[in-house]
């Protein structure tokens, strides 16, 4: 009797065995989540209601977002960060997509073209932006004899790490930008093109050539076979390529710190170099969570809001 209840148990055991494994190959994965995300996350959120006292923590409540919302910095930084994507995504998409389209003609010597497209991509942010700024300091930089000709930028010639930003156009939207924001939009757009241009690269290999030929025997020109062929075919790719750029963009810190620490005076302090400062060099840990949430919102409406488009998009093809 006990040898036969011990055989009826035995494949009970196994079962139960078999159905817990998923779960046990899991759980280290699932450890290392919960210690680098989950945990660090809730721990901004409880720090982001706290301030540092000489006696400890003590609770504010929402007061560091409240004192956040009423710096004039932080207005400023956000009109920063809208001009810097804007101007970083579009510059890097059009030289990104162009130059696919010139690797995609299968020129000569496009797989040398294609390896010396990655030296940008594989330079940490903090070189790239060494490197550009070592372009530009008065006095022995590579272009600063160009840039000091008076001729070419009348009165004194143009100093682009000290440049004050011209006057705004719309009130207090920091437009146009100043010198100093549209070399980081160049070195950023050097520094991303690399992936862009290979994202739109393999994108456009992927449009028929039949569908090409066939609009070119009916009379399309190069433009119109772009327009109206390849860039609704690419455009789920040209989505995510943006989406990409964007959150990179927005939470990129390293190029801005290397390149121009947020100067001259403010005029390049987006939000990621914001947080920066006030967490790193004014030490308002509770402040700085506070920003950073409010990064964390704006990066998931970016992500919701590709993921809408793409749907959309995929719901259109079918």
């Amino acid at each position: 009797m006990t040898s036969r209840s011990q055989t009826l148990t035995r494949p009970a055991r196994r079962g139960r065995t078999r159905n817990w494994l998923p779960f046990w190959l899991i759980l280290p994965t699932i450890i290392v989540l919960l210690a680098i995300q989950v945990y660090p996350a809730l721990y901004t959120v409880w720090l982001s209601l706290q301030e540092r006292e000489p006696s400890g923590w003590t609770y504010v409540g929402l007061e560091n977002f409240k004192r956040l919302f009423g710096m004039s910095l932080f207005s400023e930084s956000v009109g920063h960060t809208l001009v810097f994507l804007v101007g970083y995504a579009s510059l890097t998409m059009v030289i990104g997509f162009g130059v696919a389209l010139l690797l995609s003609r299968n020129v000569r010597f496009t797989g040398l073209y294609v390896t010396l497209l990655f030296i940008p991509w594989i330079v940490a942010d903090i070189i790239a932006g060494l490197v550009f700024r070592l372009l530009v300091v008065p006095d022995y930089g590579l272009l600063s004899g160009l840039l000091q000709n008076p001729t070419l930028f009348p009165p004194n010639g143009l100093s682009v790490l000290t440049a004050v930003p011209p006057r705004p156009w719309f009130g207090d939207f920091p437009f146009p930008p100043a010198p100093a924001m549209i070399f980081l939009i160049m070195a950023s757009a050097w520094r991303a093109l690399p992936f862009v241009t290979l994202l739109l690269l393999a994108a456009i290999q992927t449009v028929p050539r039949e569908i090409i030929e066939s609009s070119r025997i009916d009379g399309a020109n190069g433009w119109q076979v772009v327009r109206y062929i390849m860039v609704p075919l690419m455009l789920p790719t040209l989505v995510v390529a943006l989406f990409s750029l964007t959150l990179s963009g927005m939470n990129g810190v390293g190029m801005v710190f290397s390149l121009t620490g947020g100067g001259p005076g403010t005029s390049t302090e987006v939000l990621s170099y914001m947080l920066y400062s006030i967490g790193w060099r004014q030490l308002q840990f509770g402040r700085a969570a506070a920003l950073a949430l409010i990064i964390a919102v704006i990066n998931w409406l970016l992500i919701m809001g590709t993921l809408r488009v793409t749907r959309v998009n995929e719901k259109g093809s079918l």
